[in-house]
């Protein structure tokens, strides 16, 4: 799990950095007078909504590979795991009673 957090927390990293990326490249194009600053705004809002994308399409398919992977284990899910607990509560009481 902390491998499936670093990948998560490297992919918001990176976001934050192509952000900063995006909007220096904007910055010096407006410095140097190729385009206007109304223009910078939408150019840089265009880039950073490519970027969003791009990163939750990474992110799903991170999150499928990783599903994938964790159900070839064949591990027992949450709700098998809670179904199995109020089973055995429900036997050690059936056998308090037997016993009692």
């Amino acid at each position: 799990m902390d491998l499936l957090k670093n990948v998560f927390s490297l992919g918001l990293g990176a976001a934050a950095a192509t952000k900063e990326q995006i909007e220096k490249t904007v910055d010096s194009l407006v410095k140097k007078g190729d385009i206007s600053k109304k223009d910078s705004k939408v150019l840089i809002k265009q880039w950073v909504e490519k970027g969003e994308q791009a990163q939750k399409q990474l992110d799903d398919s991170v999150k499928a590979k990783v599903n994938q992977a964790l159900n070839g284990l064949n591990w027992a899910t949450k709700e098998e795991v809670q179904e199995l607990e109020r089973r055995i509560v429900m036997l050690e009481k059936q056998n308090q009673n037997l016993h009692s």
